[in-house]
């Protein structure tokens, strides 16, 4: 897809000239000539990247930039600004009320086109994320709820600790974030504690040589538990240093190492708040995966999971030329329990009977709920008459003691159908296999319930 730039400014010549360098790199350019103009059509284009002049006729560009941080659909697109100068403060009002970068006139070419694609390269990722979310959501899996807002961390990367320690010192004045200095080699070392895991890395563009910032970049690019992390290099003037090739290779803000310590504390708190969306939205897409696996009510994989693992033990079984049984097991009159005690009391026993199968079954093992009170228990290298001791502990041991309820406590039975896949007979279909063992189940109900019978294809 074409990545869509707006370009806010009121001077036409800029407007053009950019719109030239853009469409040429590949892009799709749209343009406006003042704040209103260019408020409505980031409202109707949903930009992936927005180039916004300072000075605009109608309003100033940190104003138009509040009001584009103020709309969900546009909270998150990166915004660039330029201005042929600017003091400190409205630089450091810039970044507060949301920009995620601010470049002086006139603009490298190479330079701005390397930080669209570096924008475009972590929205592409974004709307991975969010397209995985809203497939969730169509499934009736909700978000999670935002939890507490912790402090960001920041961890100083440094050949220099002295330098580094200054740093620290300075950034804890403007900013309630967590800042600490490590050597390069302690932030390559993975660590247990997912919540000590650093949200912004600064380093050195010349950590401890030529380029050497810029090769531990790639490196923590690379590592499970950084790669997420954001990361701003800093860089000296007169340095042996390519802005552009920092953006490509992953750099998320590239900063004088001479910037206001006022400044450098509004970036890196706006890179911060970009991580905790990408954070969020990963969280998101994770726990709705896990959800759209698992039942909610007993915690046991669900219908959807446990035939598609059958399938996955049946497929193993062919290569490996091994036996493997299925039973189907289900709750003897457990639509008395609801009729009489209530759906609570119900639930109660459908939890404690999934603990007690899961509980007396093996590593291996397989137990999904497939129905109301029904269960799919795979037994993946289990011959026939293992398979049969098995399905009669698992009789035993949900009605060996009584279920603790609402109303008081409830002796539960279960009756279990049992269908086998044996190397040396004609392999049945996942279906087929199924149905041989809801068959046997059924004549377990029919001999009086709480059971083990064996599909007469297996005896």
């Amino acid at each position: 897809m074409v990545g869509k730039i707006l370009i806010i400014d009121d001077v036409a010549t800029n407007r053009i000239v950019m719109k030239v360098k853009l469409a040429a790199a590949g892009y799709l350019p749209l343009m406006a000539s003042d704040g209103a103009s260019g408020l409505a059509t980031a409202k109707r284009e949903n930009p992936d990247v927005i180039l916004l002049d300072l000075c605009l006729p109608d309003m100033s560009g940190i104003a138009l930039l509040q009001r584009l941080r103020e709309l969900p659909a546009l909270a998150a697109v990166p915004v660039i600004l330029l201005a042929a100068q600017a003091d400190p403060q409205t630089r450091i009002d810039a970044f507060r009320s949301g920009a995620d970068d601010f470049l002086i006139k006139p603009v490298d070419e190479q330079l701005i086109l390397a930080r669209i694609r570096n924008f475009r390269r972590s929205g592409s990722l974004l709307d991975g994320l969010e397209a995985h979310k809203n497939e969730i959501a169509l499934l009736g899996m909700a978000e999670a709820q935002q939890g507490f807002r912790r402090a960001g961390r920041i961890v100083i990367l440094s050949a220099k600790p002295e330098l580094a320690l200054k740093r620290q010192r300075e950034l804890a004045s403007f900013s309630s974030n967590r800042v600490a200095v490590m050597q390069p080699s302690e932030a390559l070392t993975e660590t247990r504690d997912t919540a000590a895991e650093p949200d912004v890395y600064l380093l050195d563009a010349d950590l401890d040589g030529a380029g050497s910032g810029l090769r531990l970049m790639s490196d923590l690019r690379s590592r499970r538990h950084t790669r997420h992390a954001k990361i701003c290099v800093t860089s000296t003037a007169g340095a042996e240093f390519n802005p552009v090739v920092a953006f490509d290779l992953g750099a998320d803000d590239l900063i004088d190492a001479g910037v206001a310590s006022e400044e450098l504390a509004a970036r890196l708190q706006r890179l911060i708040l970009r991580k905790r969306d990408e954070d969020r939205l990963r969280a998101s897409v994770q726990d709705g995966l896990r959800m759209a696996m698992i039942d909610p009510l007993t915690g046991l994989h669900n219908r959807r999971y446990g035939l598609a693992q059958l399938a996955a033990i049946q497929a193993a079984a062919r290569s490996e030329a091994s036996d493997f049984a299925v039973i189907v097991a289900d709750l003897d009159r457990f639509k008395e329990v609801n009729d009489r005690l209530g759906h609570a009391a119900g639930d109660a026993v459908l939890v404690e009977v999934a603990q007690r199968l899961e509980a007396n079954l093996r590593a291996g093992d397989l137990v999904a709920r497939i129905g109301g009170e029904e269960f799919l228990i795979v037994l993946p290298q289990t011959d026939l008459e293992e398979a049969e001791r098995i399905g009669r502990r698992l009789c035993a041991v949900v009605e060996q003691s009584p279920i603790t309820v609402a109303g008081g406590s409830l002796r539960i039975t279960v009756s279990l159908g049992l269908a086998a896949s044996l190397a040396a007979r004609p392999r049945p279909s996942v279906s087929e296999i199924v149905e041989q063992a809801d068959q046997a189940l059924m004549r377990s109900k029919l001999a009086g319930r709480n059971r083990l019978t064996v599909g007469r294809s297996a005896a």
